[in-house]
């Protein structure tokens, strides 16, 4: 069948030239989309926010053991034996959320001659002792033998911000609908709707690091020593953001 007849037979929408086709799909994409980014009137943003300064209830505190020699396999079942010792006798203590054991990094590694070759091997075994009972955490790292504490750190534990989150977001949302108020009347406005709204909450001071001299062994610590330690504050935030579509 010759080409000129199915090319006659073509609809004739088809024929539109592709260009002038993509220009005026683009003509109405155009369109479409000016119309919903149309700007919405009387709209005011702002945020409120509500905090709370509480002192940290939550101790970690990080303790290692390194060894080093020219066999890799006494290496790590030396860190290995250490680790063990110092995990069973921490496990004693053990209770959720007051005081909980768990491992932290173990590595080795080789260490290099001047001439490039292996000529000993050094790795390093931690263990993380975190709680809110503070008191304990400080004693039982103070008397485990063999280790020594690298890092203290303090932040507020999850039951502690949960406690004072749900306070403070009503606060904050209270504070946010005064707010709303105080704007519509000063721009003239009995009433207003709410728009788009987001609470957030946060929290500062947590977490802090007190590095601890790596000089100070568990050694050196009689039984009934315990790590000296002294909690920061630290701050809880819950946060309003949003927008009010002032009304007549």
């Amino acid at each position: 069948m010759p080409v000129s007849v199915s090319l006659r037979s073509r609809p004739a929408f088809l024929r539109i030239p592709h260009a002038a086709a993509v220009a005026m799909l683009l003509c109405a994409a155009a369109v479409g989309s000016a119309r919903a980014e149309a700007p919405r009137a009387n709209v005011v943003s702002f945020t409120t926010s509500a905090i709370v300064e509480v002192p940290q209830d939550l101790l970690s505190v990080t303790l290692a053991v390194v060894r080093d020699g020219t066999d890799a396999a006494a290496v790590q079942a030396g860190l290995k034996q250490v680790l063990e010792t110092a995990l069973a006798e921490a496990r004693k203590s053990a209770k959720p959320v007051a005081f909980e054991v768990r491992t932290g990094n173990f590595s080795l590694y080789p260490r290099y001659g001047r001439d490039g070759k292996i000529n000993g091997w050094q790795g390093s075994a931690e263990l993380v002792l975190e709680g809110t009972d503070v008191a304990k955490v400080g004693q039982v790292s103070g008397k485990l033998a063999g280790m020594n504490v690298t890092n203290v750190s303090y932040s507020l534990s999850r039951g502690l911000r949960e406690s004072h989150e749900a306070q403070l977001t009503r606060d904050a949302i209270g504070r946010f609908r005064a707010r709303a108020n105080e704007l519509a009347g000063n721009f003239g406005f009995p009433a207003y709707d709410i728009g788009e709204v987001n609470v957030q909450s946060d929290q500062s001071g947590g977490g802090r690091p007190v590095p601890m001299m790596r000089a100070a062994k568990a050694e050196s610590f009689s039984a009934d020593a315990a790590l000296p330690v002294e909690p920061g504050k630290g701050t809880i935030t819950v946060t309003v953001s949003g927008s009010v579509i002032l009304k007549r």
